[in-house]
């Protein structure tokens, strides 16, 4: 049996292709994908390649879907033919050193998924055992593949301490860091929201009902405007870097307060530094603190926020495309001319 899907050879060099539907190992289940969303991991990949998710090439591509299952691999249990589920594009080993502490997002032995933008896609057992979800009827499944994404964010948002009445600065907003103003907003916070494009600024304000929306390109340094926002000048309680480049690290320590929290949450390109003002980062207390990836705790919190609409993800569905100009809307994506692109194969 054949299916359309997006193939990865090379950076920039994505294809459609008809190919082999993925045979089943035990414990496995087939899902006919209906919904796959453009993330900025896939851009990242398409751009440079991905040392993780593409081990070997041609090899499947993207990681955000939901879908229907269409078989069953012997021995598979808790699912049947016709379900409605949504799947993380990780699962944890249970068994590792970090798994053991409670840091699942950094288990040595993670399995990963990929290859979501095509009609089929095989999720393995791990998964299928630990982060395959089932999802009401009501659920419309390009909402429910919002769960890996907003699922980060859960994490995030959870070990970042904000309270409410706290003033939070979100530099970054992507889909992502519109996502954290959003969650930072439902905790009670002032959001301020940082960025330069138009679309994203806009959304902002529509989808995460922000306080602030300042333009970055308008100031050759945002300090004196950002800090004006807060109580007395004094900083930001809670400043998120959402972009993933060490200048950008650097320069939200002069955006909190005294005893206020820096989190890195934007993931920058290996090998590279920063510098800090040990006398700011050590009198001020300032503190830092860096989130990756999600468990399967914060999956199931991510799907349970979307299904009671308190995070309305569909106003972040920029255009819908079919499947085979998946490379069209990665593009768009990277330009800043789509927040998400919703692929359907």
């Amino acid at each position: 049996m054949k299916m359309k899907a997006i193939r990865y050879y090379a950076p920039k060099d994505i294809r459609f292709e008809e190919v082999n539907v993925p045979e089943l190992d035990e414990g496995e289940v087939l899902v006919k994908v209906k919904a796959a969303l453009t993330c900025g991991t896939d851009v990242k990949t398409y751009k440079r390649g991905h040392p993780v998710l593409i081990k070997k090439v041609p090899s499947g591509f993207g990681h955000e879907f939901s879908g229907e299952i269409v078989k069953l691999g012997e021995n598979t249990e808790g699912f049947k033919i016709g379900d409605r589920v949504v799947a993380a594009n990780s699962a944890p080993c249970g068994e590792c050193f970090f798994c053991k502490k409670g840091q699942e997002n950094l288990c040595e032995n993670l399995e990963l998924l990929n290859g979501a933008y095509a009609q089929y896609i095989a999720i393995p057992k791990r998964i299928v055992e630990k982060n395959l979800i089932k999802i009401p009827d009501s659920l419309p499944y390009k909402l429910a593949a919002f769960s890996e994404p907003l699922a980060n964010v859960c994490h995030g948002i959870d070990r970042t301490p904000i309270n409410k009445g706290d003033t939070v600065g979100v530099i970054g907003i992507g889909p992502i860091g519109l996502m954290f103003c959003a969650l930072a907003k439902l905790k009670g916070a002032k959001v301020i929201a940082m960025g330069r494009n138009p679309l994203k600024l806009r959304l902002a304000k529509e989808f995460a009902h922000v306080d602030e929306v300042i333009d970055l390109k308008k100031f050759s340094d945002p300090t004196d405007m950002i800090l004006s926002m807060t109580e007395d000048k004094r900083g930001l309680d809670v400043a998120i870097e959402c972009v993933g480049l060490p200048e950008i690290w650097e320069s939200m320590f002069k955006l909190v307060r005294r005893g206020g929290v820096v989190h890195l949450f934007g993931g920058c390109a290996s090998k590279t530094s920063i510098n800090i003002d040990t006398k700011r980062l050590h009198y001020d207390e300032v503190n830092i603190i860096s989130v990756f990836h999600h468990t399967p705790k914060y999956f199931r919190e991510a799907l349970k926020l979307i299904e009671e609409g308190k995070v309305d993800v569909e106003k972040l569905i920029t255009k819908t495309m079919p499947l085979k100009y998946a490379k069209k809307a990665i593009e768009m994506h990277a330009l800043g001319e789509a927040t998400k692109v919703l692929l359907e194969p």
